[in-house]
């Protein structure tokens, strides 16, 4: 009420006065924007070098290492049967240059109308700009939009994101062309955009009718969701009601946790007593479905370009913001260490189904036998793994977790659209000049990529030396002649 009473002072200040008087008016009643280029350190320069350096030689050990791993054990076809396999990344799903080379993204999740676009608008500056993302008290935002950074402004449709390779949205295809209509993205020239990406998503709506998009949008969220490096989730003090579709949201950001800030927006619409009972129930609506010992951080505050209301707690939403300033900070800081931990935690992934599918390979040809019906024994093997120890050998064999294994139903939809005898043993996967496809991901998961990782945090500057960035490099060894 006080913000509304507030809004409409400021429109009659404004039918009233000059043009000169109305600058005057507006500047008086938007908020200070400082502290926002401060925390995120707007002003610093980037060590745009250093950083592409980097890149190179994450991409390079990626391409040399990992990569032919996957495609000699076809890791993409690797199936996902759970929401998330893994957090933070689908289960099957291969890294991409777009993927390696693209910004850390902050995905804006939350129901409708709760202030998510007006708080992309206030990050950025766009308010009172043609290129502010519309925002209203309606669901307003029906489009799934990727805010990007760009040499011009410009609108991109979905279906031209989705055919750039270059970039990280090629797989979204996917999702049909009902989705891809409903995908757009917005390039602009912003010192912040030229280190983080933003998402937009439309808001969920409990409505069952309003439910009818025509594209999966839950497995839509949950892509997002796997790629987000940090998702804001946020609520109003009006919506706080937990619904079939917001549960859902909350059963995929399982194991996210330490991504997700939940932020309780628009609170100076209140008094600091209702404020408090407002802060309380959405605890306890949120908490059966955040399943952690530690209590989420709640941010409270009102994220748009107005002044607060009077009467209200300035220094406290002031400080709340800062604070979440200043985790995405951290996150853009971290960008180039995030993207090795993810690139490393790919390699171990990869190595694993590897060792698996050689473990399904030898146990094979071990059981198989002159009068044996092959496809009998292997069928005996994929649907009775246990009984021939084939995920316990690895734990025993290999330096594996056994937190780190896939689920053994994936394996039955693996081997069913692709023969064993498409496969080959590791031992055999090796070539004179190439090297062992074993030990070149094993080499890169516990040498190379965390001998990047060390360079990164010393200070040094990873350049590609002239042999790496040609391909050159010593004689190879002859691993076949006898010393």
């Amino acid at each position: 009420m006080k913000v509304f009473v507030s809004f409409l002072c400021f429109l009659s200040l404004l039918l009233f006065t000059s043009a000169e008087e109305e600058e005057d008016v507006l500047s008086s009643i938007l908020r200070d924007r400082s502290h926002i280029e401060d925390t995120l350190r707007l002003a610093s320069e980037d060590n745009a070098g250093h950083y592409a350096a980097a890149l190179q030689k994450l991409r390079k050990i990626y391409h040399s290492s990992i990569k032919p791993m996957e495609q000699a054990y076809k890791y993409n076809e690797l199936r996902q049967h759970e929401i998330s396999a893994y957090p933070g990344r689908t289960l099957g799903d291969s890294a991409t240059d777009g993927e390696i080379t693209s910004k850390p993204m902050v995905l804006f999740l939350g129901p409708w109308s709760v202030g998510k676009s007006s708080m992309i608008n206030y990050l950025l500056g766009l308010q009172d700009t043609p290129y502010q993302l519309y925002t209203g008290a309606e669901p307003t935002t029906s489009e799934f939009t990727v805010i990007m950074h760009g040499d011009k402004i410009r609108s991109i449709e979905g279906i031209v994101m989705a055919a750039d390779s270059s970039r990280s949205f090629s797989p979204l295809e996917k999702f049909g062309q009902n989705f891809l209509e409903k995908l757009v993205g917005i390039e602009m020239p912003h010192k912040l955009l030229e280190r983080v990406t933003f998402v937009d998503t439309p808001g969920i709506i409990e409505n069952r009718k309003q439910q009818e998009r025509g594209y999966p949008f839950n497995d839509v969220c949950q892509w997002f969701i796997d790629r987000a490096d940090l998702i804001f989730v946020v609520f109003d003090p009006t919506k706080l009601d937990v619904g079939l579709e917001l549960e859902m949201l909350f059963r995929q950001l399982k194991g996210r946790e330490s991504q997700i800030r939940i932020i309780l927006n628009k609170a100076d619409n209140l008094a600091t007593q209702d404020l408090m009972r407002v802060y309380g129930a959405l605890f306890w609506s949120l908490a059966p479905l955040i399943n952690v010992t530690e209590p989420p951080r709640v941010y409270v505050s009102s994220f748009w370009p107005y002044d607060y209301a009077p009467d209200t707690s300035r220094e406290l939403f002031k400080r709340e913001e800062i604070s979440l300033l200043e985790d995405l900070n951290q996150v853009i800081e971290n960008r180039l260490e995030n993207k090795i931990a993810f690139i490393r935690q790919h390699g171990i992934r990869v190595r694993i189904h590897a060792l698996l599918v050689d473990r399904y390979v030898q146990t094979f040809k071990d059981k198989m036998s002159f009068f044996s019906d092959p496809e009998l024994v292997f069928n005996e093997i994929v649907e009775e793994p246990d009984k021939f120890y084939i995920f316990k050998s690895i734990l025993a064999k290999t330096n594996v977790s056994k937190f780190d294994l896939p689920n053994k139903d994936a394996y039955r939809d693996f081997f069913g659209i692709n023969p064993i005898s498409s496969f080959k043993q590791l031992s055999s996967q090796c070539s004179y000049m190439g090297g062992c496809l074993l030990e070149k991901i094993e080499r890169a998961i516990t040498t190379d990529l965390p001998g990047l990782l060390s360079s990164i945090t010393s200070g040094k500057n990873p350049t590609l030396t002239s042999c790496e960035a040609t391909g050159c490099g010593e004689k190879p060894k002859n691993r076949y002649r006898r010393n």
